[in-house]
């Protein structure tokens, strides 16, 4: 369904209007209940994505794809011409925006029957779009789960697995799904870690870094976490041929500057320390400070001829002559 309005109102948003009607296939992502004469049951979700946009669904007859031909040989032209060979993307979202970009460019050639360029009739098509809504549709999923005693949890019938926080082990999290993200929240709706979403057989999406004090309490659990690969080679070799104590004492000290200003800081002072030979976490904290702390750069003094010299007061063990000199009462003062 996110992925599905996502989509929606990328193109409305794209084109700058909505279109008065929409012909949809009978997917059970919208509708519930197909009903003899034509009715529809669709989900509640998408009925008020449609009266938010005021858009009227028209659904196709079941197994009839003879009635939108020409949308179908669309899909065809389109992967033929734009997606061959498969391309390799990093952000979904930027790749579906440079798509629309390249279906500019392709409206600017003629229509097989009209005669006309596609460009020009679809401007025409657009001065019958509705405008769009002062304040856009929210296409989330808001939603829960419950988390097992490591504080992760499972979407789509167990098979995506996303981990939490130690903090929130065995308790119910609400989270927010987008067609790329699903965000944790906690129950005042404020972020605790926010994953990309996984499809497909990628079975498991971690963020360690809420576990980096439960692994300080327990260091021997170091190696089988994603912290340990989020190392440099130097701090891996130094953890290796501590002890436990220790490597406890570097992970402690290794979370406390991480929530101060990050991971990579953090990680750049306690690697600093360990080429220094100084891993105990006083010069570690030292060391962070003198690093990242915002201190202005003073430049040293120049020596001039302007400065005053110094003058030398003889009073020996008479404090009345102190006291001339200072000319500010001294013992009369009290």
């Amino acid at each position: 369904m996110e992925c599905l309005l996502e989509g929606l109102v990328a193109i409305f948003e794209h084109i700058g209007g909505v279109p008065t009607e929409i012909w949809f296939d009978n997917t059970r992502t919208i509708v519930t209940k197909v009903i003899k004469g034509g009715g529809r049951d669709i989900t509640e979700h998408f009925q008020r994505f449609c009266e938010h946009y005021r858009i009227r669904p028209i659904f196709m007859n079941p197994e009839s794809g003879l009635e939108k031909g020409n949308v179908e040989n669309k899909v065809g032209y389109l992967r033929r011409n734009e997606l061959v060979p498969v391309p390799r993307f990093d952000d979904l979202t930027e790749e579906n925006g440079r798509l629309l970009d390249r279906c500019e460019t392709d409206m600017r050639r003629e229509h097989y029957d009209a005669d006309r360029f596609i460009s020009e009739l679809f401007e025409e098509d657009k001065a019958r779009l509705l405008p769009l809504p002062s304040v856009p549709f929210d296409t989330a999923l808001y939603t829960t789960s419950k988390t097992d005693k490591y504080g992760k949890f499972t979407l789509d019938a167990g098979k995506h697995r996303y981990s939490a926080s130690p903090a929130f082990c065995e308790s119910i999290v609400n989270l927010k799904i987008t067609s790329s993200a699903v965000t944790v929240m906690d129950a005042d709706m404020h972020k605790v870690v926010r994953h990309k979403r996984l499809y497909g057989d990628e079975h498991e999406r971690m963020d360690w870094l809420p576990y980096l004090t439960y692994i300080a309490r327990k260091p021997r659990s170091l190696r089988n976490s994603g912290i340990y690969d989020m190392m440099p080679q130097s701090m891996q070799i130094y953890m290796n041929n501590c002890e436990n104590k220790e490597c406890g004492r570097v992970l402690k000290v290794l979370a406390e500057l991480t929530e101060r200003t990050g991971f990579a800081s953090a990680v750049k002072t306690v690697d600093e320390a360990v080429r220094l030979n100084a891993t105990d976490p006083d010069s570690q904290q030292s060391l962070y400070r003198r690093t990242y702390a915002d201190v202005p750069f003073l430049p040293p003094l120049e020596n001039k001829a302007l400065l005053p010299q110094q003058k030398v007061i003889p009073f020996r063990n008479d404090l009345k002559m102190l006291d001339a000199a200072l000319k500010k009462g001294g013992v009369l003062n009290g």
